[in-house]
């Protein structure tokens, strides 16, 4: 198969930083034209590693922890300070504008990947800040002389990822019950089948979501995700583990059919229709969306919904042709898979 333009790959995606430390790797509109409300990175921190303090002007963040143990440290509006540390399975959530920095706090090597709810995010470092201002203001800030200052190595540049100092600190109460933080993977399945299962991180369940959620999608390879569209929700998925092949009509008629494996990722517009077939044994895909509550609408519902008729005429075929459609009141998201699948 050709390549796709709903497809790239976040393990090869262009690098904003890649030393011993670790890598990020991002993806946002300058390299995939497509996205719209959205963008992607995938971080890699070494013990002791430390993505500094920093905050996005125009996006909001949201987080899983595929690996390892973080620790993030948020200062908010309202003079809010709050840490609390994320291990894998975990997920975090960080309005715009709020300070924060993300420590590995474990022994083995902290994998992340992060959606934002913009195309092109926007980014400060406090590093950089603290380099705008002159040793005066800074020393009026702190109530301290100027020259406390003078020996402090200040430009508006930004390292992404710097070395801890010491050992790690987890303060006590790190653990503790706390809005920014959703263990989606300790939440039973809102759709839960014998052949996939889909926990869900969307307002219902998580108050603190603005502009984004996700579904962590596990299908078994005798289950499929129905064909289906989300009304005004773009989707960007992220492959964890497991290959797929996915279907997009586009509104031109043209059918753009892809495979995925691990480290993929791909945008579907708003409304565009789609499914996911799994080719192998599983799949786990990180399903984002551009809303904080996603909709949905399955074919299964939709040819339910007309009357015989009304099907027989959009198809072209007498009433008796049709094929006997299951009464369906509820879509199931993910169906059985009764089929042999089309070859590849």
């Amino acid at each position: 198969m050709s390549a796709s333009r709903h497809v790239r790959s976040l393990w090869t995606a262009p690098t904003v930083h890649d030393d011993a430390l670790g890598s990020i790797r991002r993806l946002n509109a300058d390299d995939f034209p497509l996205l719209e409300r959205m963008s992607i990175k995938r971080m890699l921190l070494a013990p002791g590693s430390i993505r500094e303090p920093h905050w996005h002007a125009n996006a909001n963040e949201l987080g899983y922890v595929l690996a390892g143990s973080v620790l993030i440290t948020i200062v908010g509006n309202a003079d809010a300070v709050i840490t609390l540390r994320v291990r894998a399975g975990e997920m975090f959530h960080i309005d715009s504008g709020a300070l924060h920095a993300i420590e590995n706090v474990g022994d083995d090597s902290a994998e992340l990947v992060i959606v934002f709810s913009h195309e092109r995010p926007q980014d400060f470092s406090l590093h950089a800040a603290f380099g705008a201002m002159s040793d005066a203001v800074l020393g009026n800030t702190y109530d301290v002389d100027a020259v406390a200052f003078s020996t402090l190595p200040r430009d508006t540049g930004s390292p992404y990822l710097v070395k801890r100092s010491g050992p790690s600190v987890v303060p006590d109460g790190a653990d503790r019950a706390d809005p920014h933080r959703f263990a989606i993977e300790a939440q039973s399945p809102p759709v839960d089948f014998q052949y996939g299962q889909a926990r869900v991180s969307r307002t219902q369940f998580w108050p603190a979501l603005r502009n984004l959620s996700m579904y962590s999608l596990r299908i078994a390879d005798d289950g499929m995700r129905e064909p289906h569209w989300h009304p005004e929700t773009a989707e960007l998925g992220y492959v964890h583990r497991g290959q797929a092949r996915m279907s997009i009509l586009d509104p031109d008629g043209s059918v753009d059919t892809y495979l995925l494996q691990p480290g993929d990722m791909y945008f579907i517009p708003r409304a565009y229709p789609h499914q996911i077939e799994v080719l192998g044994d599983d799949v786990h895909f990180l399903v984002f969306f551009d809303q904080p509550t996603p909709g949905d609408v399955g074919y299964r519902l939709a040819a339910t919904a007309f009357a015989p008729g009304v099907l027989a005429a959009t198809f072209g075929v007498d009433a008796a042709a049709l094929p006997t459609f299951p009464r369906t009141t509820h879509d199931p998201l993910i169906v059985a898979r009764r089929n042999a699948l089309d070859p590849v």
